[in-house]
């Protein structure tokens, strides 16, 4: 949203969702309909909204109008899955890497490096698969925790009174509950 001098507020949708993939399908809309991933955010973790607002929360609906309610980036499955890849990947490289570079800077014949390659490489990768199941773990947990407390709650910010009859639309053609439009506090004012 472009902010003009002397604004005070800003306009949004909200809504909260029943399914991680309700939620995905309305964001994915959402962008097809020219939404800015800048624009759209869901509700933080539980451990930063309780930091954050120094208190623990029963149900998402409480925070649905809450200015001060701390928010996350959305990061969709796909890009999940893209850490995970990367994570397990990019270890099984650097580690296959660094073990031949070892053991030819050691002056080690070739067959030795292959196999230094390979040992250091599969043992990279390994923990890398751990790391990847840490992140999809904790993607997963975010999202159940959520749930249990009412659903998944998502804003996004709109530039006038077009841009919120479209968000508001496409929240609920994917089964968005609760949708409705609000003004919040400009952050910092």
């Amino acid at each position: 949203m472009i902010q003009t001098p002397g604004q005070t507020t800003v306009r949004e949708a909200v809504a909260v969702f029943e399914t991680a993939e309700d939620l995905e399908r309305a964001i994915d809309d959402l962008q097809s309909s020219g939404f800015n991933r800048a624009e759209i955010s869901l509700l933080a973790d539980e451990r930063t909204i309780e930091k954050k607002l120094g208190h623990k929360y029963e149900k998402v609906s409480e925070l649905e109008d809450d200015p001060d309610a701390p928010r996350t980036a959305y990061v969709s499955t796909e890009s999940v899955g893209d850490a995970e890849g990367g994570l397990i990947g990019g270890l099984t490289y650097i580690g296959a890497v660094a073990a031949a570079g070892a053991v030819v800077a050691g002056g080690g014949a070739f067959a030795a490096t292959l196999a230094a390659a390979a040992l250091t490489g599969s043992a990279s990768g390994f923990i890398g698969a751990i790391l990847a199941g840490m992140v999809g773990e904790h993607h997963a947990d975010y999202l159940r925790k959520q749930l249990e407390k009412g659903g998944l709650l998502l804003w996004i910010r709109t530039r006038d009174t077009d841009h919120e009859k479209q968000a508001v639309d496409v929240l609920s053609r994917h089964s968005a509950q609760d949708v409705h439009v609000h003004s919040v506090p400009v952050a910092g004012m």
